[in-house]
């Protein structure tokens, strides 16, 4: 990990060359910071779950400072998938196998209130990011298709859940008509947006309601202890809390956090608009996510491009033509689109977890951090940041049930964690070729 991610695969203070890049509403560059500062509460990452935390502290009448290395809403925040899922990454049945039925509950309803959350922020803020009802789920095989219609079935019988209906093979084609499809569910509770647009929304909403905002700011070193220093190339903001939300950028930054929050990249291409072919790719305009392991995720953009998320590669560097390694599984669910045209493609960092549930977690007295959304992370890291701005004010239950949420280190410790990933993605991949 002696690699720092924040420039091994972008330049500094600049957004990748993104589909999401070129048609975000711009935003006039917030400095960075100089000189020295106090603070209430300094947090560390201008992602949703800084940005968020920002917002909710500020408009609580506590002094923000957010230093951000790059640009608000740089990593993963600005670069995903845009899908606004239901409950949490992990499914219900594996959590209640985990936690116990009861805590299971809590969690559902953490999922609910965070995808709430994000629908009242987008409402309240104005936020114009294009926000879309509907997930479906699609399985490659007959079984796991049942498996799907037996987990709708349970949202619904044990959850209250009643947004999400199983798909049969013509169900599941009638919104998808891909020929790899035998069926699935849609969940018409969750939704789809523009990650970059919500992320520059939250952070017009936070420097609007006091937050101090500083861009290219790398925070160098922390300083821990009854009061907190943390120091930037230029500047040194000491405050009486400290918030880290760095996810998959983390670095060096905290060794706790680093053995249980491990970066991988990934990739997303956008088609050239599709316009009246848009049909043979969805006919209902919700986003799908497949049932690979190495997950394959897509929707239509609102100019109607193809926006396809999928493909692997190891090691911290991007590869050297994201098209083509976008374009196999692309291919794969649509082959009619072999000679279509490619307008964009980019990577991001993510951060996962062993379990694929967020760490959230209290690291001193003064400390708070959450990461690792696995996938799942445009609700639940903006959820954890109002979760983490409720903690610093006494009210820290929805922080603490996510926080007993047990959190493997991963094996081998950051040295050997490339190759181990390596291998056990190499094996999933495999897995998902052979179908078994």
């Amino acid at each position: 990990m002696g690699m720092n991610l924040l420039y091994s695969n972008d330049r500094k203070g600049h957004y990748p060359n993104s589909w999401y890049a070129a048609t975000a509403t711009p935003m006039e560059r917030f400095p960075a910071l100089a000189g020295e500062l106090t603070a209430d509460v300094c947090i560390v990452g201008g992602g949703y779950t800084g940005l968020s935390a920002a917002l909710h502290l500020a408009e609580a009448g506590q002094r923000v400072v957010v230093l951000e290395a790059h640009r608000a809403g740089f990593g993963a925040s600005g670069r995903n998938g845009g899908q606004l899922g239901s409950g949490q990454r992990m499914e219900q049945d594996g959590l209640e196998a985990l936690m116990g039925e009861p805590e299971a509950q809590k969690l559902w309803q953490l999922g609910e209130d965070a995808k709430n959350l994000v629908k009242a922020l987008i409402d309240r803020h104005k936020i114009d990011c294009h926000l879309k009802p509907g997930i479906a789920h699609a399985c490659f095989s007959k079984s796991e298709a049942a498996h799907e219609r037996a987990y709708a079935e349970h949202l619904q019988n044990r959850y209250g859940y009643d947004q999400i209906q199983p798909l049969d093979e013509a169900g599941l084609q009638a919104v998808c008509p891909s020929p790899a499809y035998k069926g699935g569910s849609l969940d018409m509770g969750a939704a789809h947006l523009h990650p970059l647009n919500f992320a520059l929304g939250l952070a017009r909403a936070a420097a609007g309601a006091g937050a101090q905002i500083c861009e290219q700011s790398e925070v160098l070193d922390i300083q821990e202890g009854a009061q907190v220093r943390v120091r930037t190339a230029n500047g040194t903001v000491t405050a009486g809390h400290l918030i880290l939300a760095c996810n998959g950028y983390l670095g060096g930054l905290n060794r706790q956090v680093a053995a249980r929050v491990m970066p991988i990249n990934n990739f997303i291409l956008a088609t050239e608009p599709l316009g009246a072919d848009a049909a043979r790719v969805l006919a209902r305009d919700v986003a799908v996510a497949d049932s690979k392991f190495v997950v394959n995720y897509f929707r239509l953009s609102h100019d109607k491009r193809l926006l396809f998320g999928g493909g692997e590669s190891y090691g911290y560097r991007f590869p050297a033509d994201i098209a083509s390694t976008v374009r196999k599984p692309m291919q794969q669910i649509f082959p009619h689109l072999k000679d279509v045209r490619i307008d964009y493609a980019w990577g991001g960092t993510l951060g996962i977890t062993m379990k694929r549930m967020p760490y959230l977690a209290r690291l001193a007295p003064n400390v708070l951090s959450a990461s690792g959304y696995s996938g799942h992370g445009v609700g639940t890291a903006t959820h954890a940041g109002q979760l983490m701005a409720l903690a610093l004010q006494g009210q820290a239950e929805g922080f603490d049930t996510l926080a007993q949420v047990p959190a493997p280190r991963f094996p081998g410790g950051p040295r050997m964690r490339s190759p181990l990933l390596a291998l056990a993605m190499t094996w999933f991949s495999l897995r998902d070729r052979l179908g078994i």
